[in-house]
């Protein structure tokens, strides 16, 4: 099964990601560790709780096709937007507000 997936840290921001392994109860992706280590000190780590929702699945899609959901799904979600998220791919592109 090939699944995307978002992950909700417990300060709100989100990490979208994919899985073609059927890994979905295990495997929780790999958002950039500074980030996260910034975001909170090590009593907050002692005691953590993330969300993980699957946002899409296909049991026949190609990898391409995997890929590129993922990717509609970070922009559509913001996730690569600093301020909302830890995906660092694509690039966030602020929308210009005039």
């Amino acid at each position: 099964m090939n699944v995307v997936y978002k992950i909700t840290y417990p300060n709100g921001k989100i990490y979208i990601g994919s899985d073609r392994t059927d890994s979905r109860l295990t495997y929780f992706g790999s958002p950039s560790k500074e980030k996260l280590h910034r975001d909170f000190d090590f009593a907050e780590l002692r005691d953590f709780i993330i969300r993980k929702e699957i946002l899409w699945e296909s049991e026949t899609a190609t990898i391409g096709e995997v890929l590129r959901m993922e990717k509609l799904l970070i922009v559509e979600h913001r996730a690569n937007d600093p301020e909302r998220g830890y995906n660092q791919r694509p690039h966030y592109r602020p929308v210009d507000s005039q």
